[in-house]
């Protein structure tokens, strides 16, 4: 990885890791508390909420304590620091620590999905888009180095468009922000999750034009991460917790949108019935939510050079050193 921000801020959060909160849940009413870090609220997530709202994760005996950390780098920070127990992030968080010669190594172990959720929003409807229209426009990315703006240039790439030569590239807003920045009138295309994509275009602010997820193929996108000494600790609840999100992911598989959509509007109170259902279906369609937890070796390859493309990869890291999918796989046998 080059150096940047998000390294010295993985190498604060080892600093203060001694001082922090101890990284075991606590038992609550007969549960194990798992305490959760999301990177960001978004529908992308849906496997997730569903879990907790139809009580899968309280069938396996876990309570769940759900934050929202915005951003790799501060959820990242929060796992190593101990302040949450398992990171929902995207995997190329983990390589980043392992590079940086961490003794505690962040473990993969259960994928949550398995495309790009990302989606290119122009401020005009176009019937037939071509990547060639972005060539000398202005494009709203997303911070150097996360997931969502390495799989957005590599799929620009692979249409023959050289992100940061081929057009103006801003990049120091904030995540939170970036939808606001566009709204406002920042860039000419921006990189929107869902529901925020569908939201834009019912208030005919932006189109959605094409699909990162789709142009950049299967890869373990945001996948539940946990500290190596954690699992080695808490195996059995890790196995539960495993167990948990693969019961929510088969559930998604065999409900449609509208019945999805309702069982996470209290997770979205602010949106629209409406648009929590196009913005799930858009994913469902185009296969964003993993089917199962195991994050594969094929995938893991494509992040890797998704990774080395967008030029922050000092060396591949090989499937085997931090994915383990001996709890995925128990999962989908139905095993203990």
């Amino acid at each position: 990885m080059k150096k940047g921000r998000l390294a010295s801020v993985f190498l604060v959060a080892v600093l203060v890791a001694a001082t922090a909160l101890a990284g075991c849940g606590k038992e609550s009413e007969g549960k194990k508390l798992v305490r959760i870090g999301e990177v960001t609220r978004s529908l992308f997530y849906a496997p997730q909420y569903v879990a907790i709202e139809k009580g899968f994760f309280a069938e396996e005996g876990l309570e769940i304590e759900l934050t929202t950390t915005p951003g790799g780098d501060k959820t990242m920070t929060a796992l190593l620091s101990g302040v949450i127990d398992v990171a929902l992030v995207g995997s190329e968080t983990s390589i980043y620590v392992y590079q940086q010669g961490a003794d505690d190594p962040v473990i993969n172990f259960a994928q949550l999905t398995q495309t790009d959720g990302t989606f290119l929003v122009g401020r005009e409807k176009v019937e037939n888009f071509d990547w060639s229209v972005l060539k000398g426009t202005t494009f709203l990315g997303q911070r150097k180095g996360g997931m969502p703006q390495m799989a957005g240039e590599f799929a620009m790439k692979k249409h023959g468009i050289d992100p940061h030569a081929d057009m103006e590239m801003i990049q120091n807003v904030d995540f939170a922000n970036i939808a606001p920045a566009f709204a406002s009138g920042t860039g000419d295309y921006v990189q929107l999750f869902e529901p925020t994509a569908s939201i834009f275009e019912k208030e005919g602010q932006g189109y959605v034009v094409a699909s990162f997820g789709t142009e950049s193929g299967e890869l373990p996108y945001t996948v539940f991460m946990a500290k190596n000494s954690f699992i080695d600790k808490n195996k059995a609840h890790v196995q539960a917790f495993t167990n948990a999100v693969y019961k929510a992911q088969q559930w998604v598989q065999d409900n449609d949108a509208a019945t999805i959509a309702e069982t996470v509007k209290p997770y979205f109170e602010n949106v629209e019935l409406d648009i929590l259902t196009s913005s799930i279906e858009r994913y469902k369609v185009q296969g964003s939510f993993a089917v199962d937890p195991i994050v594969d070796e094929a995938e893991w390859n494509n992040l890797l050079d998704v990774i080395t493309s967008a030029g922050e990869l000092q060396q591949r890291t090989e499937h085997g050193t931090l994915v383990n999918t001996s709890f995925a796989e128990t999962a989908v046998a139905g095993g203990k």
